[in-house]
């Protein structure tokens, strides 16, 4: 058997896309990983699954022939990672797609010349096997495939493999399904196991599945019972790392020629050579794969967090980081190899290096949180570890492990991970328990609340819930008490001057949640009246309304009108609708990175957190800024419509944060600027938003960002008082605002100037003071000697006088002292000749500064000293002349 011809893998990417669109294929980029419009999927994991409403018929396709390289992550087999040959978590998906056009001809046939033909791969045919669906009671054997894999292609009929459903049939649930055809390569014996009839299908690594190709030709009813499609497709998924593995000849898709030299940064990083121990090639293995992933996953938007994708993201980082303890690396590293994995990626994703330094950044800040936490907790997990041992026990403690999770913030599967590497299991069970507990204690917490812990208080089924009217009305005059509340006990009545809760049977007033403050207002009755200042909604669908009655008294089943405060309201539209626009700018202007983690919209005033990591530019603010007011200005009229969710996400409307959303929902459509899952209230045209100003952008979180803003009447009140002191200023310059920067500019000029000028002046006086000073300077010895005392004068000033007087006379030895603030400052001076005779500048300050309760020194020709007792200035000047006669 020949051996292949060596391809690297981007080369084989390269020739695989190029191949199918010689045979007419539209090439397109890898989808993001991340899925759109597909609750289904966490991640996308396979070639086909964004396309899925291209096989399905919801959309139509760009061509009836695609083709696409498409990235992949599988998180399954993670606690695999490392320890065998074949799993990673992030692969390259090739594939080649057919809606409704060609089939299973040229499907086959394809497939045969890209991997024989000299012109393409050139592999051995004689080393190539396929394989056919084998059929079933329900299914008919696939005997169009074999067919054609035998009289057209030319395979012996016993190097044909059939197989049954588990190996040869894809299907998912009911829907579109069909038989599938593989193509297997032998690697040769080597790669075997060694045991009589070891053949294709073996679980040992001999045979490797290089191609797959799906004939999606059934709909199946979900109860096994197939018809035919009227549109057949074709979908292609050959494993990139396979084939490369296949071509290359290596042990190992970590062996391929990109990812080994990931790991090769990998070594150069920690120390640990490739192939020196088992453990040590687990370690390596795990950090290549994970970064590789994690980098793919930032780059399309995935961002660290407990939950969903993020936590999949933070477990494969905190697993690689623990890994790197394992080889001895002690600090955060893992974003030192984001640039091999841009390097080895971005000719075919140039996304990569136009993110590299963000994903560089989120990688760099996730590490360094968990060293935080993995350093307190894993001196914690070894205390534990050790008692347990010294009992002799093989289980570990679910009640201890949730001790780790719970204070120390350890993560759960880090533990069972470490657990099982200390030849030990955990009592998941246990852990579930406590954690279960927790969240009742949790509930406890907060039903003792007090009021608003009513909000999570069921009143009774008799009690309907409350219909909320406050879309199309600010007033409702036939609402009725179904409910009052009084010191937390249901009540029959409300008097005068009594603070209490009010629940109706249907309200305009908007109930906190979203982000959005509830509606203040009024309720009457005659001449009663309960003024509501906040509005809560429990759990069984009740509006309660927080307020204290101020005249007359309620009682249950009257019927009462219920009024909003309106000014206050349009204050909140405005502030709602200004947030659609500002998450919408910050997606175009930092990317879809960008997601909302938090808001709160007050009337004519916002807060909006967002996950972003690192701060934004004053350049891309006025940018963000700038697309919100061009958004209101263009006065886009604000569309509402409840759809069923499916359609919703169809249209492509985007869920806010942490919402749970039913079946059907509200979505608020802002021409083709903003569309969002909401039941807020917003204005019905962008133009009334009114002007939108970012008062300050910071971070709040690790990765969170937040803006806060104000828009209509509250923007504007601010730049009238902006304008009031602008006007001001110019008066007081006697000029107009439009000159006043260049009025300002010819005074700071002109107060410069003056500065200068007052500078040269004092230093002109203080040098004249220095000439004085020789005038009157003592003579010791051949030296003249100079005392002199000038509070006030900092240390500048002085060192300008002294570098003066020493300059002036060689033969000078000079000592000036200052007071400021309750502090000594000293200074001498020695010319050259009163050094050349002994008498050195550092020696008179360390004889004389202690004498001020301080100390000091310096060089031969100048030194400074301080002190702290000014009442010894004196005494300490007085000693320089002795000092000068004792060097003498």
């Amino acid at each position: 058997m020949s051996q292949p011809k060596y391809y690297g893998l981007n080369e084989l990417r390269e020739m695989f896309l190029h191949f199918f669109e010689t045979k007419d294929h539209l090439r397109l980029p890898s989808f993001s990983l991340i899925p759109q419009n597909d609750a289904s999927l966490l991640l996308i994991n396979s070639g086909m699954a964004p396309m899925k409403p291209y096989f399905t018929g919801e959309q139509e396709p760009p061509r009836h022939r695609v083709t696409t390289c498409q990235k992949c992550i599988r998180t399954g087999d993670i606690e695999n990672i490392g320890h065998t040959a074949r799993h990673g978590t992030y692969f390259e998906m090739l594939g080649n797609f057919s809606f409704g056009d060609y089939f299973k001809n040229e499907a086959i046939h394809w497939a045969w010349e890209f991997l024989t033909s000299p012109e393409w791969v050139g592999l051995d045919p004689n080393r190539l096997y396929p394989s056919v669906f084998a059929g079933n009671e329900t299914t008919p054997a696939d005997d169009e495939a074999f067919r054609i894999w035998h009289e057209e292609i030319g395979i012996p009929e016993d190097r044909i493999f059939k197989f049954g459903k588990a190996d040869n049939f894809w299907e998912h649930g009911s829907g579109p399904c069909g038989p599938c055809s593989e193509i297997y390569y032998d690697r040769g014996e080597k790669y075997g196991c060694g045991k009589p009839g070891c053949t294709v299908g073996c679980d040992c690594d001999r045979y490797m599945e290089v191609w797959n190709v799906v004939f999606s030709q059934f709909d199946n009813d979900g109860h096994d019972h197939y018809t035919e499609l009227k549109q057949k497709n074709i979908d292609t998924g050959m494993g990139l790392e396979r084939l490369a593995v296949v071509c290359q000849d290596v042990d190992s898709l970590f062996d391929v020629d990109t990812v080994m030299n990931i790991t090769n940064k990998v070594t150069e990083i920690t120390g640990a050579s490739y192939g020196q121990s088992q453990e040590k090639d687990v370690s390596l293995r795990v950090i290549t794969d994970h970064i590789r992933s994690a980098s793919f996953m930032i780059c399309d938007g995935v961002l660290p967090s407990n939950e969903g994708r993020g936590y999949v993201l933070r477990r494969l980082l905190r697993r690689a980081a623990r890994h790197g303890k394992l080889l001895g690396v002690n600090r955060p590293f893992l974003y030192e190899v984001v640039d091999t994995v841009v390097h080895e990626n971005e000719g075919h994703y140039p996304e990569l290096r136009e993110r590299q330094a963000y994903i560089t950044k989120v990688i760099r800040v996730e590490e360094e949180n968990f060293a935080k936490t993995i350093d307190g907790g894993m001196k914690i997990f070894d205390q534990l570890l050790a008692e347990h041992k010294e009992k002799g026990e093989t289980t570990f403690s679910g009640a201890d492990a949730f001790k780790l999770y719970d204070t120390y913030g350890f993560p759960i599967d880090l533990t069972i991970e470490m657990v099982e590497d200390a030849g030990m299991t955990l009592d998941r069970s246990a852990f579930d328990q406590e954690m279960q507990e927790q969240k009742t204690r949790a509930r406890e917490a907060r039903k003792a609340l007090g009021d608003l812990g009513w909000a999570g208080v069921e009143f009774g089924k008799d009690i309907p819930s409350t219909e909320f009217v406050g879309y199309d009305h600010d007033t409702v005059e036939d609402a009725k008490v179904v409910a009052l509340v009084v010191e937390d006990e249901l009540a029959e009545e409300l008097m005068t001057g009594v603070d209490g809760i009010v629940v109706l049977d249907k309200t305009p007033f908007y109930a906190e949640m979203g982000g959005q403050v509830a509606d203040h207002g009024v309720i009457t009755c005659g001449g009663a009246k309960f003024e509501v200042n906040n509005v809560q909604k429990n759990k069984g669908g009740k509006f309660m309304h927080y307020g204290k009655v101020v005249s007359g008294t309620f009682k249950v089943g009257e019927t009462v009108t219920a009024s909003i405060d309106a000014e206050r309201r349009k204050g909140v539209r405005r502030a709602h609708s200004a947030t659609h626009l500002l998450d919408a700018a910050l997606k175009k202007v930092l990317g879809d990175h960008v997601h909302q983690a938090g808001s709160l919209v007050e009337p004519d005033r916002l807060r909006f957190d967002f996950t972003h990591f690192e701060a934004i530019t004053p350049e891309q603010l006025a940018q963000v800024d700038k697309l919100v007011n061009d958004a209101i200005l263009e006065g886009i009229p604000v569309v509402t419509e409840v759809l069923p969710i499916e359609e919703a996400k169809k249209k492509g409307a985007v869920a806010m944060f942490g919402e749970k959303y039913s079946d059907v929902v509200r979505v608020v459509e802002m021409g083709g600027v903003s569309m969002e899952f909401c039941g807020g209230t917003h204005v019905d045209n962008t133009a009334k938003v009114g002007p939108f100003r970012i008062k300050s952008e910071a971070s709040v979180a690790s990765g969170v960002r937040r803006i806060e803003a104000t828009v209509g009447q509250l923007t504007l009140d601010t730049i009238n008082r902006n304008q009031q002191v602008l006007f001001h200023i110019a008066q007081m310059f006697k000029t107009n605002p439009g000159e006043l920067e260049n009025r300002l500019e010819q005074q700071m000029n002109e107060m410069k100037d003056l500065r200068h000028e007052l500078e040269k002046f004092k230093e002109q006086a203080s040098l004249g003071e220095a000439r004085s000073f020789l005038a009157s300077a003592k003579t010791v010895g051949e030296l003249k000697v100079i005392t002199a005392q000038r509070d006030g004068m900092d240390a500048a000033a002085m060192r300008k006088q002294g570098d003066f007087l020493r300059d002036k006379e060689p033969g000078v030895v000079g000592v000036l002292a200052s007071v400021n603030d309750g502090k000594v400052t000293l200074l001498a001076v020695c010319g050259k000749d009163a050094v050349a005779k002994g008498v050195k500048a550092g020696d008179i300050i360390k004889a004389i500064a202690p004498i001020c309760g301080g100390k000091g020194g310096g060089k031969p020709d100048s030194a400074m000293g301080g002190g702290t007792e000014v009442s010894k200035v004196d005494d300490a000047l007085a000693a320089v002349d002795d000092f000068v006669a004792g060097k003498l």
